[in-house]
């Protein structure tokens, strides 16, 4: 079992900044595990969540929905966005509205992608927790938000 003070090798004043400083910590710890999965994807974690987001509306989604419903509020969305779009993992739809809203769609080429990334996909970052604690865990993140 990890151990904040021993990984970073350092003392807390209080547990309240013990707990802060592991959960910053943690989600790095997690953010990097997360990159070194997508890489053979040659996708990034942001970008898997917008595939996620286009595969669970069932159509297209306005550009500002996505943003609106990403994880990680990413300010470079549409950069994200971009990027996919160019290995033809998701499509631009024109709103005939209005010139300036863009719709976005999953491609059938991004949903094979995410088929394929659910068969490797594995909840082992949190296997050695129970789902009562797995529970208890993000109502605890719950209620700091």
């Amino acid at each position: 079992m990890g151990n904040i003070a021993k990984d970073i090798n350092s003392k807390f004043p209080n547990n309240k900044v013990k707990a802060l400083i592991n959960v910053v910590y943690t989600a790095n710890w997690i953010k990097s595990h997360q990159n070194e999965f997508f890489k053979p994807f040659d996708i990034s974690p942001q970008q898997f969540n917008i595939l996620r987001i286009l595969n669970g509306a069932k159509g297209a989604l306005s550009v500002q929905t996505i943003k609106d419903r990403m994880i990680e509020r990413a300010p470079n969305a549409t950069r994200l966005m971009d990027k996919l779009c160019a290995k033809d993992l998701i499509t631009r739809i024109p709103c005939p509205e209005d010139r300036r809203v863009v719709h976005i769609e999953i491609t059938k080429k991004g949903g094979a992608l995410l088929d394929d990334i659910s068969k490797e996909m594995k909840n082992d970052l949190l296997k050695k927790l129970t789902e009562k604690e797995a529970s208890q865990l993000s109502d605890l993140l719950d209620k700091i938000r």
